[in-house]
């Protein structure tokens, strides 16, 4: 067909493109490789600047070193965390070995139970006076309270007349006060072969005694670490936190800790042969977590601790009031384990194994110090840093471990609110939930203030408030309060005030 002689002559323009044109310059591919004809992938050599890590600056070889070592370290710790959490429940004999014995043998050994209580006056009384109705044959309980705190020492006076036969009370004059100190008074006056130590809230069952004395027959141990449990879960989201961690570490984790010959022992509910003490002199009176820095000791000198955990005869404790408290009671654990970690008895464990373990366990602190410092950091590469995807999968790892460590925390719960009768309700789970993150960076920065506080060289005690909210009946009596209201001075008790220091 014939075109009109004015229109364009179309035969020498280009024919417009189809698809976007290729650069003046492509990009050089090889003919004999095994993708020839392909482009290459964007983040290979030739491709986008900063995807490989050949191509990365300084700072983001810092910054994202920086990510990859914290997901590890964090991968590391909740994996740890996690095996130790789920130790004795590996099979339901193993479950069963972690409690007393149902049928106790007959009482072989003396006890002499130490109380120490400073501004315990809300909860002394009823301590000793539970102690008091322990069911076992031959024991002394023996109330240490300070020469500057008439209120805690009417309290115990009180008590010590209602049983002149079992209680004794001694005054602690040492300026500055804190409990190994305490302790190490009492020991003076202590004439038990075994030693025990509550704090001034616990709620004892009346058979413990009777069950440890068989447990020390059992097993032949030097040391008997009962099982203690927070109870107050409802009280706080924190507080639900706090009773979870004292039953995984009394249920199974100090069960590991005594199968590795390597244990930091509790506060409270513990039983020491005299002989040991008398060896160890005592208590450190200078460190913060005396019941750790005697644990470690006796370890690293081969001595057998055995751990029971029976839900039914528990020590039973409250978690601290306040968020503040708890705190406060944090940072004092992290630094005594500093301490203890300064002070290198753990060098002393024959194995190299238990060695890397002590160190592992008392150097928590400055791990949890140093990923709460970089948590912030972290995020804020997450949030402003564009990340490769390499790294960005690596600071996913914990997330895995974390994700189960929650799942087996819900089944804990409600395993504990089965055994202690305590209604665990919808909103209850909500809140572990909801507060997993919250209360990690929370003990984050407990273990930066302990280790700030261990660099200035603040070795001061900061004593834990207690209400006795773990108690359903009033936890003094009114004969109690009418002391402590008029401030009664230390009235002689018998045979029983010849053991209290001036």
């Amino acid at each position: 067909m014939d075109l009109p002689e004015d229109a364009p002559d179309v035969r020498a323009a280009d024919p417009a493109p189809l698809l976007t044109p290729l650069p003046e310059d492509p990009l050089p591919v090889d003919p004999a490789g095994p993708n020839r004809g392909e482009l290459p992938v964007p983040g290979s050599e030739g491709g986008l600047s900063g995807s490989s890590p050949f191509d990365w600056s300084v700072w983001e070889w810092l910054g994202y070193g920086a990510m990859i070592v914290v997901a590890l370290l964090l991968t590391a710790i909740a994996v740890t965390t996690l095996w130790w959490m789920l130790h004795a429940w590996r099979s339901r004999d193993s479950l069963q070995r972690t409690g007393f014995s149902r049928a106790p043998r007959p009482a072989a050994h003396s006890f002499s139970l130490l109380v120490p209580g400073r501004h315990e006056e809300e909860v002394m009384g009823q301590t000793l006076d539970r102690l008091a109705e322990q069911d076992h044959p031959d024991f002394e309980v023996i109330a240490i309270v300070g020469h500057d705190d008439p209120g805690t020492e009417a309290v115990a006076r009180a008590a010590a007349a209602r049983h002149p036969e079992l209680i004794k009370v001694v005054v602690d004059s040492s300026v500055p006060k804190n409990k190994p100190k305490a302790l190490n008074l009492a020991l003076d006056t202590a004439r038990g072969s075994v030693i025990g130590v509550f704090d001034a809230e616990d709620d004892v069952h009346p058979r413990l005694l009777s069950l440890v004395d068989s447990r020390f027959s059992e097993t032949g141990a030097d040391v008997v670490q009962g099982g203690v449990q927070l109870m107050n879960f409802h009280s706080s989201w924190w507080s639900l936190r706090n009773v979870l961690e004292y039953y995984f570490w009394f249920r199974s984790r100090l069960h590991f800790h005594a199968n590795a010959k390597f244990i930091p022992l509790g506060g409270n509910t513990v039983f020491i042969k005299r002989v040991w003490l008398d060896w160890s002199e005592g208590w450190d009176a200078e460190c913060l977590a005396e019941d750790c820095e005697v644990g470690v000791r006796l370890s690293s000198q081969g001595a057998t601790v055995a751990v029971a955990y029976s839900p039914e005869v528990v020590t039973r404790e409250e978690t601290p009031g306040t968020l503040t408290s708890l705190f406060k009671q944090r940072t004092r654990w992290n630094q005594g384990f500093l301490q203890v970690l300064g002070k290198g008895e753990w060098r002393k464990l024959p194995s190299a194994r238990q060695r890397l373990f002590a160190r592992y366990i008392l150097a928590m602190p400055f791990l949890q110090a140093a990923t709460g410092l970089l948590i912030p950091l972290s995020i804020m590469l997450i949030l402003f840093a564009k990340v490769p995807v390499v790294v960005a999968l690596i600071t996913f790892l914990p997330l895995g471990p974390t994700l189960v460590t929650l799942a087996v925390e819900a089944a804990g719960l409600n395993e504990f609110g089965r055994l202690y009768g305590r209604k665990v309700r919808v909103r209850d789970y909500v809140r572990l939930i909801l507060g997993t993150f919250p209360y990690q960076v929370f003990l984050a920065a407990a273990a930066v203030r302990a280790v700030y506080r261990q660099l200035r060289g603040e070795n001061s005690w900061e004593k834990t408030e207690h209400s006795g909210a773990h108690r359903t009946e009033a936890p003094v009596r009114p004969e109690e309060r009418e002391l402590v209201a008029a401030g009664a001075s230390r009235p002689a008790q018998g045979r029983h005030a010849e053991g209290a220091s001036s």
